[in-house]
């Protein structure tokens, strides 16, 4: 019996989001187009077909993908949302707070999106929009361990490290194992002199990674701010050792070290280094902004 185009087309759609779910995008991709080649307004492909090219990294075609979907149909939120995880990994942050800020409208129980907004928010350094964001997202999911994180990261850039350091407890008590949460927790314990409880953070957070030399970092700053340049050293060492452009780097203009910079333990640790390019992945700046939740479906724990 011939199969009509429709049954056609259920079968390409299901066999593309098999090959997304599976990790296999561009075969997706590929499905996808096969689904709009035989129907240039088959909306769910172009939005479908966005969400994989931005797995791909391939943004600028992901977001002629999105772009397509809302001409299509205007009010589709799936689509706004995908087109502002695009604007977001391209670092057009204002555009994708608007992308996402359009999705909320649509659809206010697209958690996700309330997410990435906040996000997006303190790229822009609104940091009160982004407090606002995480707080509605806490209100409907009080267990999102990532949504106190953040939240905590919003308190910290307005210099209340207090409040920083309450939503950091909350998330290592949802998720015991967040070595970055610990990380960030022992931070802001710097910032409030409670020494002793800062490098017990940092433990904890050395106890969940390996490596981990942001942990390592953060105990050599608790020692220099206590001037105990030799313990300060030997916890510096350990960070240089996993990622020595960095930490030099790192460790030369941070204001934690002015007291023991000059402490000969610590300048036969430093060298003269240029500053990365990029940001290494396992740096605490990037921990911070490593936030965008990616992928079609919306209701997907996170």
């Amino acid at each position: 019996m011939a199969v009509s185009s429709s049954q056609k087309s259920q079968i390409w759609h299901g066999q593309a989001s098999a090959l997304y779910h599976a990790g296999r995008f561009q075969a997706a991709v590929q499905k996808y187009d096969c689904l709009l080649a035989a129907n240039s307004t088959d909306l769910d492909a172009w939005i479908y077909r966005g969400y994989a090219l931005c797995e791909l990294q391939h943004y600028e075609a992901a977001l002629k993908s999105f772009q397509q979907a809302i001409q299509l149909v205007p009010q589709h939120a799936l689509a706004w949302h995908g087109q502002g995880i695009v604007q977001a990994k391209q670092g057009n942050y204002a555009d994708a707070v608007e992308s996402f800020e359009q999705t909320i409208a649509l659809d206010p129980e697209d958690f996700k999106a309330w997410y990435n907004c906040g996000n997006a928010l303190i790229r822009l350094h609104r940091y009160q929009e982004a407090l606002a964001s995480f707080n509605v997202l806490i209100q409907n999911q009080p267990d999102n361990y990532r949504a106190w994180y953040n939240r905590a990261i919003a308190f910290a850039a307005m210099h209340r490290y207090h409040d920083a350091l309450s939503s950091l407890d909350t998330a290592v008590s949802i998720k015991p194992n967040c070595y970055y949460a610990w990380t960030y927790r022992g931070i802001m314990l710097n910032k409030l002199y409670r020494y002793r409880d800062a490098l017990d953070s940092f433990d904890r957070s050395l106890r969940y990674r390996s490596p981990n030399p942001n942990a390592w970092y953060g105990k050599a700053s608790t020692y220099a701010l206590q001037e105990n340049a030799t313990q300060a050293a030997l916890m510096l060492r350990n960070a240089i050792a996993i990622s020595p452009h960095l930490y030099r780097v790192m460790a030369q203009t941070d204001s934690s070290f002015s007291v023991v910079i000059k402490h000969p333990d610590i300048q036969t640790l430093l060298r003269p280094a240029r500053q990365p390019k990029e940001m290494p992945e396992d740096s605490v700046e990037w921990q911070k902004y490593s936030s965008l939740d990616n992928g079609p479906n919306s209701a997907a724990h996170f």
